[in-house]
């Protein structure tokens, strides 16, 4: 069975120091591009989670998130307190200058101070900083993108199953359309023999009886669309073997869906009669729907 390219899976694990998640989502893409969107992940465990993806997903535009919870026993992050008083000192003492040039405008309060120093740069110590992901709990992670992918690869066939009952509908109805052409074309050649000899009776020409029957059949033989008729039915059963018979058949359904569209389109610029325009234009509402939904088959 097909499967989508639109999927969403996420897996959660308890480490030692806290709870981390693992959330994947990808859509439609000609490769697999994979975007890691978190700098928890250790670069040397970068290359193993996207050949994990790649062998898993295979293709798609692909953004990977991971978050971290710290357990509340976590021991408070460490400030670096000589930095801080540092800086508090410094804005203490351009405090008092303003304060002795313009008096009344220097006010600051020591405490809202304070708070503004502890949202400057290095304030909080990350020397002594242990990485969340580290190889001591990397198999324990590791499983856990395991988990992640098998719930968006559970969530591409669910996409997948509906999106096999949606084109194949539609191919079958193109295939549908053919017969329905078919009861016009009778009617369109007696149609085209008749305009012929009604103008040439308005225009008074004198012809050769002989020599009008071959330029008739020439000229109907240029309109005749069996041989689109014939293509298109081909090619429609082709899509259904290759949807029915690969694993990944996405970009080949491309192709087969822009040779339908071929015949289609030579099949309305020969039909010459407004029945069968109007069935062609439907035959290409449905294609245009087909070839959108084959983009996002894997």
């Amino acid at each position: 069975m097909i499967q989508s390219m639109t999927g969403y899976g996420k897996a959660e694990t308890i480490l030692e120091t806290g709870k981390l998640t693992v959330e994947i989502k990808s859509l439609n893409g000609k490769s697999a591009d994979i975007g890691i969107k978190s700098t928890l992940l250790p670069k040397d465990k970068e290359l193993v989670v996207r050949q994990m993806i790649v062998q898993r997903l295979y293709r798609g535009n692909i953004d990977v998130f991971l978050t971290f919870e710290a357990n509340a026993a976590e021991p408070a992050k460490e400030l670096n307190s000589d930095l801080a008083l540092a800086y508090f000192r410094q804005i203490m003492d351009i405090n008092s200058r303003i304060e002795a040039e313009f008096p009344g405008r220097g006010n600051a309060d020591a405490g809202n101070t304070l708070n503004a120093v502890l949202r400057l740069p290095d304030i909080v110590d990350t020397s002594k900083k242990q990485d969340i992901i580290n190889d001591g709990n990397w198999e324990q992670v590791r499983q856990c993108f395991d988990e992640a992918l098998d719930r968006i690869c559970e969530y591409r066939e669910t996409e997948g199953r509906s999106l096999y009952a949606d084109i194949t509908a539609k191919v079958r109805n193109i295939l549908d359309f053919i017969p329905q052409i078919e009861q016009y074309e009778k009617e369109r050649v007696a149609a085209v023999k008749e305009r012929i000899v009604s103008r040439l009776a308005e225009i008074q020409a004198q012809t050769d009886h002989d020599r009008l029957e071959q330029e008739m059949i020439y000229y109907i033989e240029k309109l005749d669309i069996n041989e689109e008729k014939v293509r298109l039915r081909q090619h429609c059963r082709y899509f259904m073997e290759t949807i029915d018979g690969e694993a990944f058949p996405g970009k080949k359904l491309g192709f087969i869906a822009q040779e339908m569209g071929r015949e289609i389109n030579t099949t309305g610029s020969k039909a010459n009669h407004s029945e069968i325009q109007k069935i062609v234009v439907r035959m290409k509402d449905e294609l245009e729907k087909i070839k959108e939904q084959s983009l996002n088959i894997l």
